[in-house]
């Protein structure tokens, strides 16, 4: 098991510090190797060092030759940090609100046996406001296509026989998934593993808008689908309450379908119902995105990332040319 994580916030994080200690300790019951890749300032390393160190390696993340330029994307290096240190074939990333089980871990390690990366969903494992409303993001996403999770399992040597991948995109999750393809990895999605993710806070929710939107600039389809959902719901709302009343009720029952992929057990009933909220919250939201893109890219921690993800065929470009 690899997580790489970066706690930075200037907050209390005793409770939360605990919180991970806790789930450590239930995951070195299931797994033998558990490494933490902690790219937060070094007194905070120390403490996470201090309460974790029973359970999992925590090391700081590679800092890349003298020579290298910044990486922009941190968290990628970290992933390809605690990957190189791994020290079984079969790896299973995580970030560090992800929540696996013996048998979610189980059912990727078992897809592996005839795969090089492994992709299940997430689910929440609590629904406050802010989870109703990007759940129901996961569900139209999971009838339509599919969720891109915050976990994967995984081939070491396969994932480092492609050099890792780009640690200058945002959208790293497909970057990874493209790049295993490109250099003729076998990718598969698991929509029946579904494993648990802890809900972002009002805050962490909030500052996610725009960014996602801009994970979508990699994806050319569904950009222009997005592109156009504030000129639908003006064309709707000029004809009147009734063609209001039909888009979101075609909404709502994709959604339906989704939380039915999912398993309605796991999946609250009224989360369906938020997919409209959502649906024009991203007809606004991939505007700004855009908008982004035009002054150098969209903000993560601090930085600016142009690049949402490379397309598939360049990738394939590069690894030929390698």
């Amino acid at each position: 098991m690899v997580i790489p994580l970066k706690w930075c916030e200037v907050r209390d994080d005793g409770p939360r510090v605990a919180e991970m200690a806790r789930y450590l300790d239930r995951l070195s019951s299931i797994v033998t190797d558990i490494t933490v890749v902690d790219g937060s300032p070094q007194p905070v390393r120390r403490a996470h060092e201090m309460a974790w160190s029973r359970h999992a390696r925590v090391l700081p993340p590679d800092a890349g030759g003298p020579s290298a330029a910044p990486p922009l994307n941190g968290k990628v290096v970290g992933a390809v940090t605690g990957i190189r240190a791994a020290r079984h074939e079969l790896v299973v990333l995580a970030d560090d609100d992800v929540r696996h089980t013996r048998e979610s871990i189980t059912s990727i390690v078992a897809a592996l046996d005839d795969a090089d990366l492994v992709r299940p969903v997430n689910v929440f494992d609590a629904w406050p406001w802010q989870a109703r409303w990007d759940g129901a993001r996961s569900l139209l996403n999971v009838a339509l296509a599919t969720d891109w999770p915050g976990t994967f399992g995984l081939r070491r040597s396969t994932v480092l026989g492609c050099g890792g991948w780009s640690a200058d995109v945002l959208f790293e999750n497909l970057e990874l998934w493209r790049t295993v393809v490109a250099a003729g990895g076998r990718a598969v999605g698991l929509t029946s593993v579904a494993v648990g993710r802890r809900p972002p806070s009002v805050s962490q929710f909030w500052s996610q808008r725009v960014r996602q939107a801009y994970d979508d600039l990699a994806q050319p389809e569904r950009l222009v689908l997005e592109l156009a959902i504030l000129p639908l719901a003006a064309v709707a709302a000029r004809r009147g309450a009734r063609h209001v009343a039909v888009l979101w009720a075609s909404v709502v029952v994709v959604a339906v379908r989704g939380r039915h992929r999912l398993g309605p057990d796991r999946v609250p009933w009224s989360v369906p119902f938020w997919a409209p909220t959502w649906v024009l919250e991203r007809g606004v939201c991939v505007w700004l995105a855009l908008a982004s893109r035009l002054v150098g890219g969209a903000r993560y921690r601090g930085r600016r990332l142009r690049i949402a993800a490379h397309s598939t065929r360049a990738l394939q470009r590069r690894t030929s040319s390698g």
